[in-house]
């Protein structure tokens, strides 16, 4: 009976061990993941300022906008443009995820600015006017964001070694060598030109200045497929790294990051960021036509349709009818421009 009891004695210390051992882990674990995610650049915004509508219906998507901006620093709110805009839409359920491009020459309403490019929406009043302005014109419900600049974005695919891009043309490989001084300069890193076409692996300043090209075949909306096509190839790569190169990536991209979203938002996310797949990338408004006014811009054709069309595509909302606002905006647009098909 003594031995049994001096056996259970042992295997409680050994047990209560173990828990203590799973505790120190866990602990430094979560410690670990803290310290790497203090050293993102951090701004609250006012929620109830955003443009959402009341029946938006997207409760079962995460929406969160990726702003690339033109800054040559780590100076992230108003003032920049913001040349890239996605919005990656999350399915809650699936978590499928689709990257969707907003042209940033799109004519829209910016609150207290008129009608007028989506790009300065930034400019003039940082990621608030910014999320309201894709809120308030294509009724949706995005409360969180994710800004960088050109560095960050350089930086970030040199640490993962480099991506995998396909150079499509004769025509994309000489643009990409003409940005390629201006962006090795403005991020401060050598750099060396692409020799040819078809599918190879692009450093850090090859990588931003292949998603920058706009003066080819498509334009401006072929530039917005490319900047997909970059995130896309770099969330792949990042999913393959081992835990050292995960934490020189962090140690160096997340004081570049700017964002409202929450410590305890991402570490929710982590857990599942293996099973997120990137099923759809799509460039937005679908239907266009230019304009020059002041400038130029690129004018929905209607505004009305290209928001519905996007709520059948991206959300599966079949029979989708768009906010009043939507509605008045829209037919401002059409007043303004004569544009109606």
């Amino acid at each position: 009976m003594k031995s049994k009891k001096s056996g259970l004695k042992i295997f409680g210390k050994v047990v209560l061990i173990l828990i203590i051992i799973l505790v120190i882990i866990v602990g430094l674990a979560f410690w670990f993941i803290n310290d790497k995610l203090s050293k993102i650049q951090r701004i609250d915004i006012d929620e109830g300022n955003l443009g959402i509508s009341e029946n938006v219906g997207l409760e079962d998507y995460r929406n969160i906008a990726i702003f690339g901006v033109d800054s040559r620093s780590n100076e992230l709110e108003e003032g920049n443009r913001s040349d890239c805009i996605i919005i990656a839409s999350i399915n809650n359920k699936t978590k499928e995820t689709k990257l969707i491009s907003v042209y940033r020459d799109t004519f829209v309403d910016i609150e207290g600015h008129d009608l007028d490019k989506i790009t300065h929406a930034y400019s003039y009043g940082s990621a608030q006017l910014a999320l309201n302005t894709l809120n308030k014109n294509l009724d949706l419900n995005i409360k969180e964001f994710v800004t960088v600049n050109f560095d960050a974005v350089a930086e970030a695919v040199d640490q993962l070694g480099g991506v995998t891009i396909n150079i499509e043309s004769q025509e994309e490989l000489q643009n990409l060598n003409q940005i390629i001084d201006e962006t090795a300069r403005v991020t401060e890193k050598t750099h060396e030109k692409v020799e040819k076409t078809g599918s190879q692996i692009l450093n850090g300043v090859q990588a931003v200045s292949y998603s920058r090209i706009r003066h080819t075949e498509g334009g401006d909306y072929k530039r917005t497929e490319r900047m997909r096509t970059v995130i896309e190839a770099m969330f792949k790569k990042l999913k393959t790294k081992n835990i050292n190169t995960i934490n020189s990536f962090l140690n160096n991209i997340l004081p570049k990051v700017y964002t409202n979203i929450k410590t305890g938002d991402i570490l929710a996310l982590l857990p599942n960021i293996a099973s997120f797949n990137i099923t759809e990338s799509l460039g937005w408004p679908y239907e266009t036509r230019g304009i020059t006014l002041d400038r130029w811009y690129g004018v929905p054709i209607t505004l009305e349709s290209n928001v519905i069309k996007l709520h059948q595509e991206a959300f599966g909302k079949a029979d989708y009818v768009p906010s009043q606002t939507v509605k008045d905006i829209s037919a401002r647009i059409v007043e303004r421009t004569g544009y109606t098909n």
